[in-house]
């Protein structure tokens, strides 16, 4: 059974850093690009960062590019999202998906054919 299952999410202080996991099973873990997704409460979901099959197929949104990192550790089928510096507007639950295809291109929902059951981050004094 496909599975994806995030974690990591928590409450933290604005400026401060956290680290989300999706563990990935029930699938050829190394044939899929990954990503990660976010949703705040009354707006769309909203692409953040994916990593393809290859070394350094990686794509990042213009909103977190320098403050999200993102790898994947093929031995424990597992993405990682690094984030840092975190800001109020970065609250929301964060989402990791398969794509259909093994690289990254854009991060189209319609692309995306499995989701995880996502994890809260909120940012906040």
């Amino acid at each position: 059974q496909l599975r994806l299952v995030e974690s990591g999410g928590a409450l933290v202080q604005p400026g401060g850093s956290l680290t989300l996991s999706c563990a990935a099973s029930g699938f050829p873990f190394n044939r899929y690009a990954i990503g990660w997704f976010r949703q705040a409460p009354g707006k769309e979901r909203e692409g953040l960062a994916c990593v393809g099959t290859r070394t350094g197929s990686l794509e990042y949104a213009e909103s977190i590019e320098g403050r999200f990192t993102a790898s994947r550790d093929r031995t424990k089928a597992t993405v990682i999202l690094r984030m840092h510096n975190l800001q109020p507007e970065d609250t929301a639950v964060y989402y990791c998906a398969r794509f259909v295809y093994d690289y990254c291109e854009g991060f189209v929902v319609r692309n995306v054919d499995s989701w995880g059951q996502g994890t809260q981050v909120t940012v906040s004094s």
